[in-house]
């Protein structure tokens, strides 16, 4: 299938055109618009420094269910040493994610530009933080995006052992709460896969992702 080329037109080509790797599409920009249409859609950007703006779609889906998500008694022991707020420090939070690459890469994928555009939704009430602290300071967190009942993660981070996990845990507490159908993980990663995330087909995730743009966004700070 072709890699698709984006004008100044805020659309995408359907996810399921994506090549087998993921790719969809290349181009366009990180406006709210365009980052909003894009999630509803099942499509992220994920593009390293000097690279145009790729857009992707993989095949199969790294996936969490709320309901699916397991907690050991010892991490259950640790998680309670953390301290978590919401939405307090998403730059700090942001910034953190971006000295802490991708398992397999070199670098990071978190550039200036992707910092701007995510704090710009986070203004808007779209993206969100989970910050993790012990005595006051800053020591793991996630952010990510937050559409009907689906929670969109992007990236997570860890000063202490646990940190990030204690964050996962209590998103996935609100996520339940809240009637929230899926957590959104991308791509692999075998630690989430250790707290009950697993692949989809690409379909199945389209299709739970229609599922749960059924209600209204939640806008606004979380708290």
């Amino acid at each position: 299938m072709p890699v698709f080329r984006l004008s100044q037109e805020i659309v995408f080509p359907p996810p399921d055109l994506a090549v087998r790797e993921g790719l969809l599409a290349v181009g366009g920009d990180l406006s709210p618009a365009r980052l909003l249409l894009a999630y509803r859609s099942g499509i992220f950007p994920w593009y390293d420094e000097g690279e145009p703006i790729l857009w992707w779609s993989p095949d199969p889906r790294m996936v969490l269910l709320p309901a699916q998500f397991h907690v050991s008694r010892r991490l259950a022991r640790t998680l309670r040493a953390f301290n978590v707020t919401w939405d307090t420090a998403f730059w700090e939070v942001i910034e953190a994610c971006a000295r802490a690459p991708r398992p397999g890469q070199d670098g990071t994928w978190i550039m200036p530009e992707m910092i701007e555009a995510y704090t710009r939704l986070h203004d808007l009430g779209y993206a969100h933080s989970v910050e993790c602290r012990q005595d006051g300071r800053l020591v793991g967190g996630l952010y990510g995006v937050s559409l009907g009942r689906c929670f969109f993660g992007e990236s997570m981070f860890h000063e202490v052992s646990d940190a990030s996990k204690a964050a996962l845990a209590a998103l996935v507490q609100r996520a339940i709460e809240w009637g929230f159908g899926l957590i959104d993980c991308q791509v692999p990663n075998p630690h989430l896969v250790n707290l009950g995330a697993r692949e989809i087909p690409r379909s199945k995730f389209l299709k739970l992702l229609e599922q749960c743009m059924d209600v209204p966004d939640r806008v606004g700070r979380w708290t």
